[in-house]
């Protein structure tokens, strides 16, 4: 299958979807089949490919089989931006100074990253040497400003991150639109629309003539001089053309409808990717939570450790979504959606308490196989977040990346707690909830469904040591423990417990082990943390 790799040097995407005015601000994105096509045709002619004759027969067979099918996209994320400037007209005003008009100029402000495009034909060896010339020689796609630079994908080569934008006629999900682009019919449909117009053409100049004498060569020629010979040559023609003989939509076009994300091209600046993240994954990032006053106090107490975890979760997919990026680690899912199941492996967002004043200070998100950098740069795009009861978002910052050793590090009361979340280098054995644990199946007085039972089966598929002596704690008699009967342990989204209830535990394992700890229900978003004792 021919793709193309078609970047944006200037970042930035001028067109405007045909029939539309300029002025009326709306971009064509992506851009049109149509448009493709004929930008490729133009760069034949500009670059010396072919002369006025146009296409050879490689070209023709490639156009032709590139107009057979419609190209699926994947699209940079993008947002449409615009000016404002007043041009002179040719009129004067009352003192004899020119009138002026506002003109908009609209266009797409690409982020980042390339787009590529993708067509579902066979193409002969000459047909592909002849779309990779065509493509290495094109500078520009839309108007003039939209400076680009092309190539053809390799057959294994990757496509790039983006969001897909591909034909369907069903109506769009949640999540998707669609949008009406101008395609190119096919070489066949067109010659037998061309056929039928043309025999029309020349019956109404038949019937013009009736019972006179016949139209001369000139006229039949006229009448079929809307119609052009083939659907290379309609793709060749000017506006100019269009418009002297009155087609409010070229010949040889159709209109197709394609879906795309709905923040495919968003109003407003887009979100850049950040350029700096660690190349290496890294275990953990710690980040800040303050509110705009600096008031402690106003934070999120420590109670809300796990609807402050599932909203942060939330942010970071929405945000990878929203930069184009793949992160299984984060999302929880492999590239074909489906859930990560092999322990517990991807990322945890545990909302701490690090000063230890009752409220939510931090957040840490930590996964045992790793963030890698497109992880990295979600959680370093995220700036805000929010709690109930709030008005203003909690300004988020990142204090920390790496090891747990390096977290460790940390200076004060900060690198202590963190330290016991952690565990110590060489591990440890005793292990304290520092939030309730909830049992993720239905309790039983005996058995591996029993609450004994459950705590083993949690540490074994997180391939942790195996469970030596296990007690409960009475929350009654600490006052730290006796938090844990107000923890909201019920999430906002996704599965509910079996029971609405949390148990205060203090766990020995049977080798040392390395924190974070977390088991249980609600365990990726702060509930069952455990603290080495």
């Amino acid at each position: 299958m021919p793709a193309l790799l078609i970047e944006f040097p200037a970042r930035r995407y001028h067109a405007t979807p045909w029939g539309h005015h300029v002025n009326e601000g709306l971009i064509e994105w992506p851009p049109s089949p149509w448009r493709l096509l004929r930008g490729l045709i133009s760069t034949g002619y500009t670059s010396g490919l072919w002369n006025g004759d146009g296409p050879p027969e490689t070209g023709r067979s490639l156009f032709e089989a590139l107009a057979s099918v419609l190209p699926s996209y994947r699209l940079p994320s993008a947002s449409g931006t615009h000016s404002r400037h007043f041009m002179p007209t040719d009129k004067l005003d009352k003192q004899g100074l020119p009138n002026r008009t506002l003109v908009f100029d609209a266009w797409a402000r690409i982020s980042s990253g390339a787009m590529a495009v993708v067509w579902d034909v066979n193409l002969s060896r000459e047909e592909s040497e002849l779309l990779a010339a065509l493509a290495a020689r094109m500078n520009y796609l839309g108007r003039s400003e939209s400076w680009v630079s092309a190539r053809t994908m390799g057959q294994d080569e990757p496509l790039p991150t983006g969001g897909d934008c591909f034909p369907s006629d069903e109506p769009p999900r949640p999540g998707w639109e669609q949008v009406s682009l101008l395609a190119p019919q096919s070489p066949n449909a067109y010659a037998e629309w061309r056929e039928s117009a043309a025999k029309g053409a020349l019956s109404e100049l038949a019937d013009k003539y009736s019972g006179k004498k016949k139209p001369t060569k000139k006229q039949r020629e006229n009448a079929l001089a809307p119609f052009p010979e083939n659907l290379i040559a309609c793709l060749e023609e000017t506006t100019a053309f269009w418009r002297k003989h009155g087609w409010s939509q070229p010949p040889g076009s159709r209109r197709v409808l394609y879906r795309r994300r709905s923040d495919a091209l968003e109003p407003g600046s887009p979100i850049l990717r950040p350029s700096f993240s660690s190349p290496h994954p890294v275990v953990a990032m710690l980040l800040s939570m303050a509110t705009k006053s600096g008031n402690n106090h106003a934070l999120p107490p420590v109670t809300r450790a796990l609807p402050q975890g599932e909203l942060f979760h939330q942010s970071m997919v929405g945000h990878a979504h929203r930069l184009g990026l793949s992160c299984p680690a984060l999302t929880g899912r492999d590239l074909q959606g489906r859930p990560l199941r092999h322990g517990h492996r991807h990322a945890h967002a545990i909302s701490l308490d690090l000063d230890g004043d009752g409220h939510l200070d931090h957040l840490l998100v930590w996964a045992p196989n790793g963030l890698d950098s497109n992880a990295q740069k979600v959680v370093r795009a995220i700036r805000k977040t929010y709690a109930k009861k709030l008005v203003e978002p909690l300004r988020l910052a990142l204090v920390g990346i790496g090891d747990r050793e390096s977290l460790r590090k940390l200076p004060g009361m900060y690198g202590q707690r963190l330290g016991s979340i952690f565990g110590p280098a060489d591990g440890a054995k005793r292990w304290r909830g520092i939030t309730p644990f909830v049992a993720p199946r239905f309790l039983k007085k005996s058995g591996k469904n029993a609450l004994e039972g459950q705590v083993a089966a949690e540490l074994e598929s997180r391939n942790l040591p195996a469970l030596a002596e296990f007690r409960l704690l009475d929350p009654g008699r600490d006052s730290e423990l006796l938090r844990h009967r107000h923890f909201v342990r019920i999430r906002g989204r996704g599965s509910q417990p079996p029971a609405d209830f949390g148990f205060s535990l203090e766990i020995c394992l049977k080798e040392p082990a390395q924190g974070p700890i977390c088991l249980g229900y609600g365990s990726h978003f702060g509930l069952g943390l455990f603290a080495a004792t």
